[in-house]
């Protein structure tokens, strides 16, 4: 029984967001969940050798949550989860910090781990939200694969 679009299901925000309470809200939409999979992306230190000091994100607005509806919704139908969420992370993010938390829950196991791999990479190629890294050799606008 995958329950109405709530607000905390797709989420992009500025503020950080706590894994736990995620899983637990996500628990509660069906008793049938068996397994739950997260996907938690951090910002990191170094990428492509270069040291990184601080990391941006941009989006645009209401065209970036309607494509996260859609990547929602079309995992909950072609994975057979019960359901999902997504919540991206905005502005500038500290090394360490939480940037993106998928949650997927279903009666077992796979379909919640193809569901979080086929949604972060679709995340990462058809979202309109961009990453800009400051590092001691300026700031770079990173392509959305690695």
């Amino acid at each position: 029984m995958t329950t109405a679009t709530a607000e905390w299901k797709v989420r992009i925000q500025k503020e950080d967001f706590n894994v736990n309470d995620e899983i637990e809200l996500m628990k509660k939409v069906s008793r049938n969940i068996g397994g739950v999979t997260t996907f938690l992306g951090t910002g990191r230190a170094i990428s492509k050798g270069e040291t990184i000091s601080k990391l941006n994100f941009e989006h645009y607005p209401e065209m970036a949550e309607k494509k996260l509806e859609e990547l929602r919704q079309k995992a909950i139908k072609d994975f057979g989860v019960i359901d999902m969420s997504i919540i991206h992370r905005i502005g500038e993010i500290d090394i360490g910090e939480n940037i993106v938390l998928i949650v997927a829950a279903s009666e077992h196991r796979g379909e919640t781990f193809k569901a979080c791999e086929w949604a972060i990479a679709e995340l990462k190629r058809t979202v309109p939200i961009w990453k800009r890294e400051t590092t001691g050799s300026g700031e770079v606008w990173v392509s959305p694969t690695p």
